[in-house]
Formats: C-alpha cells, structure tokens, sequence
C-alpha cells in the first residue's frame, strides 16, 4: 500500500475532502486583509470592516467544522478496514504485525490531521505571497529567497533523514519480540536503540530549523523597517503586511515539519504494501 494508491482508492472523498480544505484555507488567508479594512474604518468611524470581519470569522467557523465532522467519520472507516487486514496476516509475526497496526495509525493521523493542515499552510503560504507583493514587491522577493533557502536546507538532508527513519523502524518491528522475552537487558538495548535513532533524526530537525530560523528573522526585520519607512502605505495596510509576514513565516516554519513526516511515510508505507485496498 502507498499513500498514492490510498488517494486513487477513494479518490471521490478526498476531492470533497480538497475542496473543503481549499475553501478554508481561502477564507483564512484573508483575515489579515480584513482585519487591516476594518482598523481603516473603525479609525473613520465606519462599520463596513468589522462586519465583514465578522462574517468572514463565523464562515469560517462553518466550514471547518463540516470538515472536521466529515474527515473524523471516513478515516475511521479507513482504518478499521485497512487494520484488521493487518491484524489477521497469520504469516507475519506478531511483532511485525502489532509494529504494522501502529504504522497504519500514523498514515491515518497524517492523513487526518496533517495532510488539511499542508493544504491550509499551501494555500495560505499561496495567497499570502500574492497579497505581499501587491503592497510591496521588494518583501515577496525577500519571501522568495526565503523559500528557496528552506528547500535547499531540506533537499540536502533528504537521504539522512530517510535513513534515519529506516533504523528506527526496523527496531520498532522488533519490540513485541523483545517484550514477549521478559529480560531487562533486551528490552533496555532496544529501547536504547529506538531512543539513538529518534535522537539522530530530532538532532538533524533542530540544526536545519536553527538555519532556516537565522534567515527568517534577519528577513523579518528588514522587512518590518523597509515597510514603516513607506509613507505610501496607511496604517492599515502597514499591519496587514506585518500580519503577513507573521503568516508567511509561520507557513514556511510549519511546512517542512509536514515534509519531514512525509519522508516518514513514504518508508511506513513501503513495510505495508501487501496491504489491498
């Protein structure tokens, strides 16, 4: 089983699904903006802005919980149908098996939980680049530098983390074995085992955050001195650019996160491919 063979398989679910998330994510991506056109008008003593303020919070508010009432009910469905698959291969051993069910329940969690949130930050991070550089070009380049930075960063660990991800899994397949043994000592080596690995993989996650975070707030403030030296822009528009801005580093800070798991998967995926949809 791949994550692809998952998508083709219900493939009519996850387009509802898509279209729900894509509807979300656009309708936060203008929060900053509404929130600068409702400062512009409170400060006239207009009420125009907060209203649509308001209405755009509790649309929002509708749709994702549609969504979230909606993903919950189907991927438990997936799951029980996917798990007791793999609970009942009598040719496996039980380690494999029980190390396979907790597999099976990250692909589901990922699914679920992260893969809405990759395609929220997405869209954000898309509308997000097309609204900076409608107020000021030269910031969309600085984001732009930005991106390109974190790719680099990710794409050259690609191979290690991958690695990584392997060596933890394979002890994990094993710990059933090992607590069946009733020995301290096994069970102490593999534990410590697991731990080496998980250590590899958050040590290798923290030095890549701590570059990429260098780049991003020397980025933030140029950027926030560049903007409040423009005597072109209101002061709405001012604190919807620095919203922005928060909005952008928090969609690029996130997304490699996601990728990380993504990586992960990829190799979970691979230990469960006998499983038939």
């Amino acid at each position: 089983m791949r994550i692809k063979d998952l998508f083709v398989h219900y493939k009519w679910q996850f387009i509802f699904m898509l279209l729900l998330v894509l509807l979300d994510a656009g309708l936060i991506v203008l929060f900053p903006l509404f929130i600068g056109y409702a400062i512009d008008d409170a400060m006239l003593k207009q009420f125009e802005g907060p209203i649509l303020l308001g209405v755009l919070g509790f649309a929002t508010l509708l749709v994702g919980a549609f969504r979230r009432f909606y993903d919950s009910r189907f991927y438990a469905r997936v799951f029980e149908k996917l798990g007791t698959q793999i609970g009942s291969k009598e040719n496996e051993p039980t380690s494999t098996r029980t190390a396979h069910l907790g597999f099976l329940s990250e692909v589901v969690e990922f699914l679920e939980n992260s893969l809405p949130e990759i395609a929220n930050n997405l869209v954000g991070l898309l509308g997000t680049l097309a609204i900076i550089a409608a107020i000021d070009f030269r910031v969309f380049i600085g984001c732009v530098i930005i991106m390109l930075v974190i790719i680099i960063v990710y794409w050259v660990t690609e191979k290690r983390t991958t690695r990584f991800n392997a060596s933890y899994n394979d002890e994990l397949e094993q710990q059933v074995n090992v607590v069946t043994k009733d020995s301290p000592i096994l069970l102490r080596r593999h534990l410590k085992q697991l731990m080496k690995w998980n250590i590899k993989l958050s040590d290798l996650e923290t030095i890549n955050f701590s570059i990429v975070w260098l780049f991003m707030m020397a980025f933030l403030v140029l950027a926030i001195v560049m903007v409040a030296s423009d005597a072109g822009l209101s002061f709405g528009s001012i604190f919807s650019l620095i919203l922005y801005l928060f909005q952008f580093i928090e969609s690029t800070t996130v997304m490699p996160v996601f990728y990380q798991q993504w990586l992960r998967l990829k190799e979970i995926t691979g230990r469960l491919k006998s499983v038939e949809l």
